[in-house]
């Protein structure tokens, strides 16, 4: 009699081992998930490439829009806050960051040569001769000082992209800070992360 409970309470004991085991754990919904939560245009794009392959050449080719309007929408986005994740490959890359940080950091003569070339427009259209000869003087003086300072920029900034990234490729870096200094500081793109006279990271 008592032999034959004990087997029959062994067998419960590992039935309910058999059954606690085969099913899965409840996930807590307060714990993380490890990754970030996708956008919704994101989500529904991803979703659509997965469940299926298109049925045809309009059907392929409106997801491949779909996927390059969500891409430009990344970089767009990445333009405004330096996210270094999303950002065009001329933009990309600790050399590229730096070149830029070493821009945003000082004033430059080139990023006033818009403004300083319509006051000069608008000088060479008066009648008077003084004021032509005026802003001829100053079209010379500004190109002048444009290029002595981009000289030294770009003499500063190969020497300390030499020191900082001795292994890594500098090629394109002072086209890509000349580049820069010709836009206004509010204009520029990818936007300044540094403030004016900050040391460059």
């Amino acid at each position: 009699m008592f032999r034959s409970r004990s087997k029959e309470d062994a067998k419960e004991d590992r039935s309910a081992a058999t059954e606690v085991g085969d099913q899965p754990q409840a996930r807590d919904p307060q714990a993380p998930k490890g990754r970030p939560t996708p956008k919704r245009s994101e989500a529904e794009a991803l979703r659509r490439a997965v469940v299926k392959p298109p049925a045809n050449r309009k059907e392929a080719a409106k997801r491949a829009r779909e996927a390059r309007r969500v891409a430009l929408s990344k970089q767009r986005e990445a333009l405004l806050a330096g996210d270094e994740r999303h950002l065009p490959a001329r933009d990309r890359g600790p050399v590229r960051r730096f070149t830029r940080d070493f821009v945003d950091t000082k004033w430059h003569v080139a990023e006033f040569f818009l403004p300083i070339a319509v006051a000069i427009l608008v000088l060479s259209m008066l009648p008077s001769v003084a004021a032509r000869n005026f802003a001829l003087m100053m079209w010379l003086a500004v190109i002048v000082l444009i290029v002595f300072d981009s000289v030294l920029m770009t003499r500063r900034l190969k020497r300390e992209l030499r020191a900082r990234f001795p292994d890594e490729s500098r090629k394109g870096a002072s086209a890509y800070a000349l580049m820069r200094t010709l836009q206004m500081r509010r204009m520029r793109l990818p936007r300044p992360q540094i403030k004016r006279g900050e040391s460059p990271r």
